[in-house]
């Protein structure tokens, strides 16, 4: 399950790996890779809609399941709601979790209130990000309902085995947010890889292959 402006193409280092010994389901997200017919703007709800909705079409039982970033948000509370959903649960650089913030970013967002309210937003456009003015008006609605729900109350309701696995580099999702699950999640087990970032699976693949086919097949 990919990440937030990613698609199914961002595991092409597992696909053909994992096929060996797995019956592989890579699915592009709402919005995402060749699925981009969005036509409300979609809560995290409706995603886990859409990924159960995946599960029963294709007839799967308690799938294992790898989930990348954005792609963790669903897993977390999915197995939270329902945990007969998935068997196995592989998060790598999993987002959801309420970040830490600097006294920086606070005085930004102080700053932003304070203007929004006399000047036009597109004369506030440096208060975004590139990737977020890049989506459509509905990937934005969808993506500030996705990005307000902070979902630390599901780690200790999460009873599947669960591998965490994240590069030691991720400035996206740091390692104290994979230490924080790990510390949460009861049955779980943590890996941090060398030289890696967000996308560890692809910086790191062999070893990424390597740890999850092991935690998956023991």
């Amino acid at each position: 399950m990919h990440g937030y402006l990613s698609n199914s193409k961002s595991f092409s280092y597992q696909i053909g790996y994992f096929e060996k010994d797995f019956n592989v389901h890579a699915i592009d997200l709402k919005g995402f890779g060749e699925n981009t017919d969005m036509r409300y703007p979609y809560s995290l709800d409706d995603y886990i809609k859409e990924v159960k909705d995946y599960i029963n079409k294709k007839g799967l039982k308690k799938p294992h399941v790898i989930a990348h970033s954005f792609g963790g948000r669903i897993v977390l509370k999915s197995a939270f709601l329902d945990p007969t959903l998935f068997d196995k649960i592989v998060l790598t650089g999993s987002a959801g979790l309420k970040p830490k913030r600097s006294f920086k970013y606070y005085v930004k967002k102080s700053a932003f209130k304070f203007l929004k309210i006399f000047v036009k937003k597109d004369k506030l456009k440096r208060f975004y990000s590139s990737d977020y003015l890049a989506l459509s008006p509905v990937m934005k609605e969808s993506f500030k309902k996705i990005v307000s729900e902070h979902l630390d109350y599901t780690l200790q309701g999460i009873t599947n085995q669960t591998l965490i696995i994240n590069g030691q580099c991720d400035t996206e999702t740091p390692v104290y947010t994979a230490k924080k699950l790990n510390r949460n999640i009861k049955n779980s087990k943590l890996i941090l890889l060398n030289n890696a970032g967000h996308f560890c699976f692809v910086d790191k693949p062999y070893t990424f292959n390597r740890e999850v086919r092991e935690f998956l097949l023991s």
